[in-house]
């Protein structure tokens, strides 16, 4: 029987955040981070079974998606204040310290939180997401990287995404999903609830907000590199927006770290190959 999905709003950090809930109320707490252009509905495949393996699991709509809030002003997307987001999830389901698994920019928080808050995780999975550094180092130095992200300095100009992106019934975002995944990955029924998402008022500029921050309003760097917690980074081979030699770089940044290529996936590794995700994750986090 699959475990029953419930949905709150929990108040945290100024703002309130839609959350699904799943699992034992005593179990072992694990947040999962989406990306973009996702929404806690991006963990489908993994909520059930983490659940059923007596985890409490939380997905939150993060700020800036779907049902959450939208705060204005792009110091509101800052890495510090989405990381501290995650940090109220804890404290109101009542813990000191939870597992937390984030794919592509849910990825970003995640490391953020294992750099500055490592005293309030368990473990940290991340999916197709590189160590902030890394990021810094290729963008810097690789061209290759430099073309796989050439959206983030489209993202950057003011009003002209948003247009773009809600142009045709959202046709620019549901064809960068389906182009960059494998055939069937997004069903038809998936993106009518992505679209709905989309289609939220300040939505895309709060998804956007995130990029903008990036380079706008950019946290202070924390004093170590270092990823103390124990950390399993899962990486889909064929990510078209991040090549497959950011992973090992990464992983040696953590001092208790493991790589886990999935060949046969894209960037959507979650998606693709859900039952090889569910297996690493209740292996690392069990």
């Amino acid at each position: 029987m699959e475990p029953e999905v419930r949905h709150r709003t929990v108040e945290t950090n100024g703002v309130r955040l839609h959350v699904a809930e799943a699992g034992p109320e005593n179990g072992p707490l694990v947040i999962l981070l989406h990306g973009f252009p996702e929404l806690w509905y991006g963990w489908k495949e993994q909520i059930g079974p983490l659940a059923g393996a007596g985890f409490r699991v939380l997905a939150p709509d993060q700020r800036g998606y779907a049902a959450s809030d939208k705060p204005k002003g792009v110091h509101a997307y800052n890495l510090d204040t989405l990381a501290l987001d995650v940090v109220g999830l804890i404290e109101d389901a009542g813990r000191e310290r939870a597992s937390v698994v984030g794919h592509d920019w849910g990825g970003a928080v995640a490391w953020w939180l294992g750099l500055k808050h490592p005293g309030r995780l368990e473990k940290l999975a991340i999916l197709n997401s590189p160590h902030p550094r890394v990021m810094r180092r290729a963008l810097r130095s690789s061209w290759a990287q430099r073309r796989r992200s050439w959206y983030m300095v489209f993202d950057q100009i003011p009003w002209l995404p948003e247009l773009a992106m809600s142009a045709g019934d959202f046709r620019v975002l549901a064809r960068a999903l389906r182009s960059s995944s494998h055939p069937g990955t997004f069903s038809d029924e998936d993106l009518k609830v992505y679209k709905e998402a989309w289609s939220q008022p300040g939505a895309l500029t709060g998804m956007l907000g995130w990029y903008r921050a990036m380079l706008r309003a950019r946290p202070e760097r924390p004093p170590s590199p270092r990823v103390t917690v124990p950390t399993l980074l899962i990486w889909g081979a064929g990510d078209r927006f991040l090549g497959r030699e950011l992973a090992q770089p990464s992983v040696e940044l953590c001092d208790h770290g493991r790589l886990a290529f999935v060949d046969e996936a894209t960037h959507w590794v979650q998606h693709e190959e859900p039952d090889r995700v569910n297996a690493l994750l209740a292996d690392f986090l069990g």
